[in-house]
């Protein structure tokens, strides 16, 4: 079967858990015999980036060109707000877009297309797949398609840009230009009502799928290395991402304690500055999957501090495939993986109070949490990507017939 995905950012150009799952899913799609090619965007760098060509060849052909917009998507950091709501204008009507996957459909004629996230590759590209008759499953990442940012901040929900009539207009919008996907994945039950409860995705056919565990075999971590509590944060340097209630929680923990932080992001320097002034901070930047692994084997548990509604965190996946207990913000559907002081701990978002208590039991029982390990292993397999691939296929089958 040859199958078609398309996702707004693509390894090696990623910035969160959404374009490593879309990879995962590509590989795994290939391995079982599928042809399979992706569709994603790149910086403009000269006319031959607005037409896409294969750039890279890993498992899959990777397709990626500059959507005719303002700016990269991954340059929005330092774009002015008025600039940035024109792009988000452009996004959801993009032409060019559209013509792209209409050309690249004729020239690869897929039996089966699956979007990711769309923002910053055109979501418009939906309502064209389905025009060439081509069966498309979308596949929900976050809250992006009701709120432009993606991000929808705790203690927020009533803020004026989230009540006013134009994120009613920009809902509307995009479910007209996303059209009726044959299918949707949610990985979670949280991000699928959430859209269902406003008024969104209703006219298709849904399942829910936890994300992919990375392939093949990771053993568990084994005996705890001696020395201090060591906590782990990976992810985006960002100040949704719950960073700065991470701080001051430390602030209230001991000296023998280590936070190693791995991830980039804008927040990137007042982390590394932290960590000259605090011994106990260790930032180790972007890290491979290999690194990450290794640095999982001595943690005692993870961190995810969000402040954000998150859907389902990879970083949860990842530790849990190591056996790593990880104390979360209890929000979106983080607690549909976490069982609260069983596996983890969750915490009120933004309490700094509650993260510094539930990283202080951590410190005082570290050898009780160690034991998590093998209950934690326990439940993982579910979230293998055979499973998934299992799954999808099924669910491939189905929009097809």
């Amino acid at each position: 079967m040859k199958i078609g995905i398309v996702s707004n950012l693509y390894p090696p150009a990623a910035r969160g858990g959404a374009e490593l799952v879309a990879q995962r899913i590509a590989d795994e799609l290939y391995i079982r015999g599928h042809e399979v090619f992706v569709l994603s965007s790149q910086p403009y760098d000269g006319v031959r980036t607005l037409f896409p060509s294969i750039r890279e060849r890993t498992l899959e052909a990777v397709y990626r060109f500059f959507p005719l917009n303002f700016y990269y998507l991954r340059h929005d950091h330092s774009i002015p707000f008025p600039i940035r709501a024109l792009w988000h204008v452009v996004d959801l009507f993009n032409p060019f877009s559209r013509g792209a996957i209409r050309h690249l459909i004729k020239d690869e004629q897929p039996d089966v297309i699956f979007t990711h996230n769309l923002k910053g590759i055109g979501i418009s590209i939906g309502k064209e797949i389905q025009k060439q008759g081509i069966p498309h499953i979308h596949t929900l990442h976050d809250v992006q398609l009701s709120v432009p940012s993606g991000l929808l901040i705790a203690g927020g929900e009533d803020a004026w840009q989230n009540t006013s009539f134009l994120r009613r207009w920009y809902e509307k919008a995009v479910m007209s230009q996303i059209g009726t996907p044959d299918m949707v994945i949610s990985p979670s039950e949280f991000l699928l009502k959430f859209h269902h409860d406003r008024g969104m995705m209703t006219n298709s056919p849904s399942e829910i799928i936890p994300n992919p565990l990375p392939p093949g075999m990771i053993n568990p971590r084994g005996e705890r290395i001696d020395g201090p509590t060591r906590f782990l944060y990976i992810g985006q340097l960002e100040k949704h991402k719950g960073i700065i209630e991470l701080f001051d929680a430390l602030e209230q923990l001991p000296d023998d304690v280590q936070l190693h932080i791995a991830g980039e992001g804008t927040l990137g320097e007042y982390v590394s500055q932290r960590a000259e002034r605090d011994r106990r901070i260790k930032y180790h930047g972007f890290v491979s999957l290999k690194h990450l692994v290794s640095i999982l084997r001595s943690t005692d548990a993870v961190i995810v501090p969000s402040t954000c509604y998150e859907n389902s965190p990879t970083v949860i996946y990842e530790a849990f495939l190591i056996g790593v207990p990880v104390i979360a913000s209890r929000i979106g559907g983080i607690p549909e993986l976490i069982e609260d002081r069983e596996t983890g701990w969750l915490v009120e978002p933004g309490n700094v109070d509650e993260l510094a208590a539930g990283m202080l039991r951590c410190y005082e029982r570290q050898d009780e949490w160690w034991a998590m390990t093998k209950k934690i292993r326990a439940n993982v397999e579910k979230y293998s990507v055979k499973n998934y691939i299992d799954r999808l296929e099924t669910l491939m089958q189905t929009v097809i017939k």
